[in-house]
């Protein structure tokens, strides 16, 4: 053999024995991804390295794959990632490479969003703050030092992957890559200029060679051979630019984030099924759930602003890495009749029917392969209709899924995965005894001084636009200003104050005055503060903070924050007003505590004297702490407290906010699934705090010897400071006479498909676990929800005797949903069989 023979013959000997390596030529055409000459059908979903820990990516990404999926997506935080100019940081939760090689180990492909912008609710949109101060620079346009700075950090990504052979063209597992981002949304704004960067942005990208695709999203105009995809909570209309590139759903929105004052986003599972399916169904084969993992905006990473610490999402797998059901188990279930169409849907492309109105079929028909897809888009009425000789009944809003062109193996709005109840249980803070600092309440505290602390402060007349102060080195910017009152003592007057946002706090004389905080849809607000002057000298001190910038708009980049003015003292002498503007006022940028490092806890200086201060303004605390007990995901319930930020063993686990409360309105009980979903149509928990929970991951936590620290801004009681251990309470399922078989049983044959009937299925979330009570079994006409399930006019009674035999004592368990199981309590009437059960 010649060298290169024996090259290609290692090479290949390596991708068939190393499941890490994949040895892939990836290119496109007008159906799908090609990879080594096969068009695929392939389902992704989005997980962001730095919203978990790499202690829980492993069985983030095998529960991934578990669910169906083939492709991981990802975007890379530029801001995290090259924290200063030329000084990179990819330790921990910012290991990139890591964290792509942990996908490969899982036999996953993956998706790298670079961006470099990202939106994402993540602080600044991913750039970092430095990029602002560069002289010259105007963000994502036709501009020579932000494209110079642009290409640097692409580059470097590139080669990061390269030197690593991560791309899929060098045995690695990345098979895409992304440049932009949703940037077609608002290139109007950036004029001819837009034009002429999205074009250089697809020549930079292409010419780093990653042997791979490249796509831009939202983004009709991409240019050759950037393919354009679709984000949103439906793409099934949409159509890519070229019929040479296939069509792609790189953004399906499993639900949507929580600013900190909403209510809780949910989207029913049914709704997201029926919009997957309608993609495949109308020609798509890559489809991507934004989020399939949100997790946890750590430190100050959150963007908005006010968007909340939880980026739960509403995900298939939540915030704690636990299967939300039954959204996991339904949409794997979806994925797997995809599946069964793949040969079909990769063959040729559909030819869509009208079946009446609102109904529609398409159908994947080559030689002898055949598949086809029913829908109905009707919001209210369920219809039976005829197709290919044969009946079938769809219900309202949902697709039927017909692998062989004849036999339903799923329908969209009937979930045969069992659904699951949640718990949380409390546990109170288990001090370490022994501290020599702690007070009898188990804390020690520091108190932040009001106003100027810092020999960094500075003077400036007239008032300052905070980011550019702050460059978000902190959340935190003093103003500072002394006057000099020639009223009586004890005068009453208004301060007035206009802000950019996002929220501040004021004191007059070192005394809390008031306090006013935006919210996420209008960061700005005038507030009118009474306050009391002495005679002679007084001190203002205004405390301006941020909560995340802003992530997302054209020129967001350009927005300001801070105190903007005017300040104006109102009601003086004589109905006189003094503009306090344009004086000379003392800058201070973040706090003497952050400073000292006092988030570490490791400070000499914590007070444990028997005065504790509670619900006071401008205090740091710590206590330590033994971990709970267990392997159950934890939490730490923040209700007593105010506004601040926390650090268990010095890592950040994020802003809290327990006092701001989502409006009354806008919740309902349940969420009817059928029609278009938007943000706002399902959401939970209206007139409670957005979040009271906030993750700390296990891997963080020692058995004992823990430091927690808290800065509290408005003030808080954080002896009410409990921990909480996240446990599935109760299993259910809900199955009718009318469901499919589960899709593992689905045989084309007519006659021996006719055999098999719907079953209701039960596992244990854990492998340790047993199914140890049935707490509910009725087959007939049950009613209700899982955790309120109630016997209707018509129950076999034998039902909890046959599921309890068939259940108890084992970690998984499956019951057939038929008359011939449970006897016919009521003939002729529709049935259904309804579990709960509790595993220990």
């Amino acid at each position: 053999m010649r060298a290169t023979q024996i090259v290609l013959v290692l090479f290949w000997l390596l991708c068939i024995h190393s499941p890490t390596l994949f040895c892939a030529n990836v290119e496109y055409d007008h159906r799908a991804l090609v990879i080594d000459g096969k068009r695929r059908v392939l389902i992704s979903g989005s997980i962001h390295y730095p919203r978990s820990t790499p202690e829980m990516w492993p069985d983030l990404i095998q529960k991934s794959k578990d669910g169906g999926l083939d492709v991981i997506e990802t975007y890379v935080f530029w801001n995290l990632n090259e924290p200063v100019r030329g000084q990179y940081d990819f330790d921990g939760r910012k290991d990139l490479v890591k964290f792509v090689k942990t996908v490969a180990a899982a036999g996953l492909y993956v998706h790298l969003r670079i961006g470099p912008y990202v939106c994402a609710e993540w602080n600044y949109g991913g750039f970092p703050l430095w990029l602002h101060f560069i002289p010259g620079i105007k963000f994502r346009t036709d501009n020579e030092p932000f494209k110079a700075e642009m290409k640097r950090f692409t580059a470097k990504i590139v080669d990061m992957i390269k030197e690593e052979n991560l791309y899929a063209s060098q045995g690695g597992p990345v098979i895409l890559s992304q440049i932009e981002n949703e940037y077609g949304n608002i290139d109007s704004a950036y004029g001819a200029a837009g034009k002429s960067y999205i074009k250089w942005a697809a020549t930079m990208a292409t010419s780093l060679d990653t042997g791979v695709p490249w796509v831009m999203c939202q983004q009709a105009d991409a240019p050759d051979p950037i393919i354009n995809t679709c984000n949103g909570f439906y793409c099934d209309q949409f159509t890519p630019n070229s019929n040479t590139k296939p069509k792609m759903w790189t953004e399906n929105w499993s639900g949507w984030f929580l600013p900190f004052g909403g209510a809780v986003p949910y989207r029913p599972v049914e709704d997201l099924a029926f919009a997957v399916a309608r993609f495949f169904q109308r020609g798509g084969t890559f489809q991507n759930y934004y989020m399939y993992h949100g997790g946890t905006n750590f430190d100050r990473t959150s963007g908005g602003p006010f968007i909340a610490t939880s980026y739960d999402y509403d995900a298939p797998i939540d915030e704690y890495g636990i299967i939300r059901q039954p959204k996991w188990g339904h949409l794997k279930e979806v994925h797997k009749a995809i599946k069964l169409c793949e040969e079909a849907l990769i063959a040729t492309d559909p030819t869509i029917t009208s079946l009446g109105p609102n109904l529609e079929a398409a159908v994947y028909k080559t030689g002898s392969v055949c598949a086809a897809f029913l829908a109905n888009v009707d919001t209210k009425s369920d219809v039976t209709v005829n197709f290919s000789g044969n009946s079938y009944h769809l219900p309202a809003w949902s697709v039927s899924i017909l692998p062989d062109c004849k036999n339903v193996v799923l329908n969209t709005a009937k979930i045969n995965s069992a659904s699951a109840i949640s718990s949380f249980t409390t546990e109170s803070l288990k001090e370490d005894i022994g501290s020599s600092e702690a007070s009898s309440t188990g804390w020690s505290w520091i108190s932040e001084p009001v106003g100027i602390s810092k020999a960094d402060s500075f003077p400036q007349t007239g008032l300052l636009e905070q980011i550019n102060t702050t460059a978000d080195k902190s959340d935190y910017l003093w103003y500072s200003l002394s006057i000099d009152y020639k009223g009586d003592a004890g005068s009453q007057t208004v301060l007035h104050i206009e802000s950019l946002g996002h929220a501040l706090h004021a004191f007059i004389n070192g005394k809390l005055a008031g306090s006013q905080t935006g919210n996420s849809g209008k960061y700005k607000f005038t507030v009118d503060i009474p306050v009391t002057l002495v005679a002679g000298k007084n001190t203002i001190d205004l405390l301006s903070l941020t909560v995340g910038l802003q992530n997302y708009g054209a020129f967001f980049d350009t927005w300001g924050a801070g105190i903007t003015g005017p300040v104006i003292l109102k009601g003086l002498a004589n109905g006189n007003t003094l503009d306090l503007s344009y004086q000379k006022w003392t800058y201070q940028v973040g706090l003497k505590g952050e400073d000292l490092g006092l988030s570490s806890g490791s400070s000499g200086q914590w007070n444990s004297q028997s005065t504790f201060p509670k619900n006071q303004p401008l205090i740091w605390y710590k206590t330590t702490f033994a971990a709970p007990s267990g392997s159950d995901p934890v939490a730490i319930d923040f209700t007593g407290m105010g506004k601040g930020e926390a650090w268990v063993n010095g890592q950040s686990i994020g802003r809290y906010w327990p006092t701001y409360v989502a409006s009354d309105a806008g919740c309902t009980d349940s969420c009817n699934y059928r029609g278009p979903y938007s943000a706002s149509k399902c959401r939970r928990n209206c007139g409670k705090p957005s979040q009271t929970l906030y993750h700390v991951p296990r891997s963080w936590l020692k058995p004992s010897g823990n430091i927690l620290v808290l800065f509290e801004e408005k003030g808080g009681d954080p002896t009410q400071i409990s921990f909480v251990t996240k446990q599935t309470e109760s299993l259910c399922a809900h199955v009718s006479d009318s469901h499919p078989p589960p899709v593992d049983l689905w045989n084309s044959d007519t006659e021996s498909g006719r055999k098999v009937g719907p079953v209701l299925s039960l596992t244990c979330p854990h492998d340790n676990q047993v199914i140890s009570s049935i707490k509910f079994a009725s087959y007939g006409t049950p009613l209700g929800t899982c955790g309120n399930f109630y016997h209707g006019r018509c129950s076999s009674n034998k039902a909890l005797s046959i599921v309890q035999k068939a259940c108890i004592g084992s970690s998984s368990c499956s019951v057939g949903v038929s008359s011939e199981t449970f006897g016919n309590p009521c003939r002729g009437v529709a049935k259904s069989l309804a579990v709960e059960a509790t595993c220990a």
